[in-house]
């Protein structure tokens, strides 16, 4: 698998991002072609730069006589849905719009059709947008990682008035995900930066283990006292079946009423971490208690802490990264002499290590049918049974998807 690693260590704009792309390989001259497909009219400047003695590519995007910069949603999208790129792209394009719409308008107590976007109405945000949409599909890649972000510090002028660093835009955006300041008062991680990187990325944190292909550099406009540069490696993971770095998240709870567990392990189950379970104890003084141990991906570290801290009894909790191996899983959907039942499928490096039926499914068709639940059972096994023999299923292409919660 194609991933990608965007290492904001000076945060992220989308002419940086353009950049950075185009630094790593993406071709300049197609892009261009590409963006005449926009019908608007605009002028793509791309040269190579130094910053801080580090090569890398800059890229401006020009209004040729635009007469305003200030549009709202409704506008861009139909420039976008007007234009001649294809649909994926014009897609993905307009999801990214419709995030920092959603956030605008909760931020300035509005509606998303009511927000007129103002630095990020004009065409050059158009361009950064659809052309990283464009470009990263151009280059192949099929997941993106992205770093903690530095967002800088300060204040920002901008339509609204002066505005705290990260904006609050971008704030909303990064809920849930990791981010830091170096101190340098400047604003670094822009609206448009983190409606790109998190609409296309999938984890964020900790760099992944990648075999390097490529890396580009994006060049930011100013100069800073460190390198204004956003970073982007290029490479192909360790196997397409499935390691990946998780949090572990634990705690000691030996004064909650134990009822109150059910309602945790939901809201928990909800904001969709990977695994919760509970282990019985025994802590000082002999008292019983529990220990709650979360897993989830690093970006919802916070929300998961917050949760537990405002949630339960405790007064701190520990976590440490791990390393963990998983199956490529997904579901399948078979008629059963007692009707539809789900399986749950597993694959390792392309086989059928395990094919199970859905407890609920059997449980509602046992219910409704007025039989036992263990013939459910022993239907459903007998169709996995025929399942793993087909020769097809087998050799069918891996994919990774988690499996849906049982309805």
């Amino acid at each position: 698998m194609k991933i990608a690693y965007f290492d904001c260590f000076s945060g992220a704009s989308g002419d940086m991002i353009l950049g950075a792309l185009i630094d790593a390989g993406l071709s300049a001259r197609r892009l261009r072609e590409e963006l005449k497909k926009l019908k608007i009219p605009i002028n793509l400047k791309v040269k190579k730069v130094l910053k801080q003695g580090i090569s890398a590519t800059q890229v401006m995007v020009e209004g040729r006589s635009e007469k305003r910069s200030h549009r709202n949603l409704k506008e861009i999208l139909r420039i976008v849905e007007r234009s001649g790129v294809e649909p994926k792209v014009k897609e993905k394009s307009a999801e990214i719009f419709r995030r920092i719409a959603s956030v605008e308008a909760k931020i300035h107590h509005t509606t998303m059709e009511e927000v007129h976007f103002h630095e990020l109405g004009g065409f050059d945000s158009i361009v950064d947008i659809v052309g990283s949409v464009w470009g990263i599909g151009q280059l192949g890649i099929e997941k993106i990682h992205v770093s903690k972000v530095n967002v800088g510090t300060g204040f920002v002028k901008c339509e609204h008035g002066i505005l705290p660093v990260p904006a609050p835009a971008t704030l909303s955006l990064m809920e849930g995900k990791p981010i830091y300041s170096s101190g340098v008062e400047r604003e670094l991680f822009t609206p448009t930066g983190a409606g790109i990187l998190t609409t296309l990325g999938s984890e964020f944190g900790s760099m992944p283990l990648i075999h390097v292909e490529r890396i580009g550099y994006g060049a930011g406009r100013d100069n800073l006292p460190h390198p204004n540069l956003l970073r982007l490696i290029i490479g192909t993971s360790e196997s397409t079946s499935g390691k990946e770095r998780v949090v572990v998240i634990e705690t000691n709870i030996d004064d909650m009423n134990p009822q109150f567990y059910d309602y945790l392990i939901e809201k928990l189950l909800a904001m969709e971490v990977l695994e919760v379970f509970i282990t019985p104890i025994l802590m000082k003084k002999s008292r019983p208690g529990h220990l709650l141990t979360i897993i989830c991906p690093s970006e919802k570290l916070p929300l998961v802490t917050k949760f537990l801290l405002r949630e339960t009894t405790t007064l701190g909790l520990r976590w440490h990264e791990e390393e963990r191996a998983k199956a490529d899983r997904e579901i399948l959907t078979r008629e059963t002499k007692y009707g539809k039942i789900r399986f749950k499928l597993a694959r390792w490096d392309g086989r059928v290590v395990n094919l199970s039926p859905e407890y609920e499914d059997c449980k509602r068709s046992a219910l409704k049918k007025g039989v036992p639940l263990k013939e459910v059972f022993e239907e459903a096994k007998r169709v996995a049974i025929t399942l793993q023999g087909n020769r097809r299923l087998v050799s069918k292409k891996i994919v990774n998807k988690r499996p849906k919660k049982p309805v």
